[in-house]
């Protein structure tokens, strides 16, 4: 049986004995905050644990290092969306030690890309429409720096809201301790 198989049989069982029902709530972030995260497996649970946020209690979003690489992407404007649309009164950039985003070497990516399958020409083609694919693949050096240059991103967003605050953070992904890089105030 295959994993999406597995998952639409549990899926069925959990609908049928309404399960769902712990898990209703609104689409308001109970506490009003937004929280930009890694995709990591290990925050999963851990994070939302480690901070005491329960089911409904925040907005997260989570990508690849918690990272937002373009101030008009979609990381920033689901941000902004918790903010205007969702009630969100406090946003909070959470990264974490030990990420997969550090030290990630455009040249290893392309090389697995190229063992399944990818054709590398394809690179050319994305350069001459004007994509640094390998900048594009690069991760960061440092997840302080890396939290520190996402915090700046939103809070100096010409859409952000000033009276917002914007906190930086790191949770190290074992034991879910949490380290305050930044403070963010009203602006």
């Amino acid at each position: 049986m295959s994993i999406l198989d597995n998952i639409l049989e549990f899926n069925q069982q959990f609908v049928e004995e309404k399960e769902y029902e712990n898990y209703q709530t609104t689409k308001f972030p109970n506490k009003k905050i937004v929280i930009l995260t890694c995709m990591d497996a290990r925050l999963a649970e851990l994070l939302p644990r480690s901070m005491n946020v329960g089911q409904g209690d925040a907005k997260i979003i989570r990508n690849a290092g918690a990272v937002i690489s373009h101030p008009f992407g979609s990381i920033m404007r689901s941000i902004l969306l918790a903010v205007y649309e969702l009630q969100a009164e406090e946003v909070m950039i959470i990264g974490h030690h030990m990420c997969g985003m550090a030290g990630l070497e455009s040249e290893s990516f392309l090389k697995k890309a190229e063992e399944r399958g990818v054709d590398l020409k394809t690179i050319d083609t994305l350069d001459y429409a004007g994509v640094d694919i390998k900048q594009f693949l690069t991760g960061f050096g440092n997840v302080e720096e890396s939290v520190s240059h996402s915090v700046n991103i939103v809070e100096n967003h010409p859409l952000m809201p000033k009276e917002v605050p914007v906190h930086g953070l790191v949770i190290h992904p074992e034991t879910g301790k949490l380290e305050l890089l930044k403070r963010g105030e009203a602006r």
